[in-house]
């Protein structure tokens, strides 16, 4: 097979299929969809399920432009004009893992859905953790700029990211899916867990929507630091301060899942969000999203009974 190195610094010299003859006894690759958080867990379930049916595993070149500059993957890369020659036979997954997984048939298996569940790949922890290191100049921006922070005079020893995500989800969960987003409450309850629990730590706020944390989120302690950029098209810098912290505290969306599974340490998250009634329930499981260690504060669904009613 022809094969082509990636450019440094992105790929650590990782292999790339060129146009040439498939490779024989077939393939797993994905569909690239969503943003960082979605093809993260694209990526790992795609790396784990090609592994638990003893497949090669590839990636299309938009998940390697979207994942490569932030973290040191290892799978190859397929290339545009030999992915659309194959005869791919998709195949969806639910967004967690279900027994008929371990033997999906077909050979050139594509596989969609936006799967992001730790019940693909949790087996795999300390590999999936390999795949998401950091580069080393992205890891060295966030440390940097978290050793520069104090608390009331201190250097603070505990650091608690904190992602509020609002963007689309400010609409979509109360119009279409009877849920709401995490609110001024729950934010103020998820920072008094960790007070209860550490001595004097700092809370490093990013979001989409930075100008509503500033708003909502009480720093007259002087232990927050709103620390976002929020910018949606370039996630890398938020991502690596929030996995570079010791503790998470995660509200709706993919990014911060993963942010706190990366992370470890305690995760406190945004549980009951959407009423019983709710189709979300029929897509999303939240025993398959949050790990069973996690410590969840039910929502105030108070703004999502009265969308329902409308």
């Amino acid at each position: 097979h022809r094969l082509a190195l990636v450019p440094a610094p992105w790929a650590s010299g990782r292999l790339v299929l060129l146009p040439g003859p498939l490779p024989p006894g077939g393939m797993f690759t994905i569909m690239a969809k969503g943003r960082l958080g979605n093809q993260m867990g694209e990526y790992a379930t795609l790396y784990a399920l090609a592994k638990m049916n003893g497949r090669p595993a590839f990636i299309p070149a938009e998940m390697h432009s979207t994942l490569a500059p932030i973290f040191r993957i290892s799978l190859p890369v397929l290339h545009g004009s030999t992915a659309s020659r194959i005869p791919w036979q998709n195949y969806h997954l639910n967004d967690w893992m279900e027994e008929r997984y371990r033997h999906i048939p077909g050979e050139y298996v594509r596989l969609t859905g936006y799967p992001c569940s730790w019940t693909f790949y949790h087996h795999l922890r300390d590999e999936i953790l390999q795949e998401f290191t950091l580069h080393d100049h992205v890891r060295e921006d966030a440390q940097k700029f978290l050793r520069g922070l104090q608390v009331n005079g201190r250097q603070p020893s505990t650091f608690v990211g904190v992602h509020v995500r609002r963007g689309d989800y400010v609409h979509v969960m109360p119009q279409v899916w009877k849920g709401v987003v995490a609110d001024r409450r729950y934010l103020e309850q998820a920072l008094a867990w960790f007070r209860a629990r550490h001595r004097s730590p700092v809370f490093v706020v990013t979001s989409d929507d930075m100008a509503w944390c500033r708003q909502n989120i009480d720093a007259s302690r002087g232990d927050v630091v709103f620390a976002g950029n929020g910018l949606q098209g370039s996630p890398a810098r938020d991502f690596a301060l929030l996995t570079q912290c010791n503790h998470s505290v995660i509200t709706v969306g993919t990014f911060g899942i993963w942010a706190a599974y990366l992370v470890g340490g305690d995760t406190v998250f945004l549980a009951n969000f959407t009423l019983p009634s709710s189709r979300f329930r029929w897509i999303f499981k939240p025993q398959a999203a949050f790990l069973p260690e996690w410590v969840g504060i039910a929502a105030d669904l108070g703004g999502a009974k009265e969308n329902s009613r409308h």
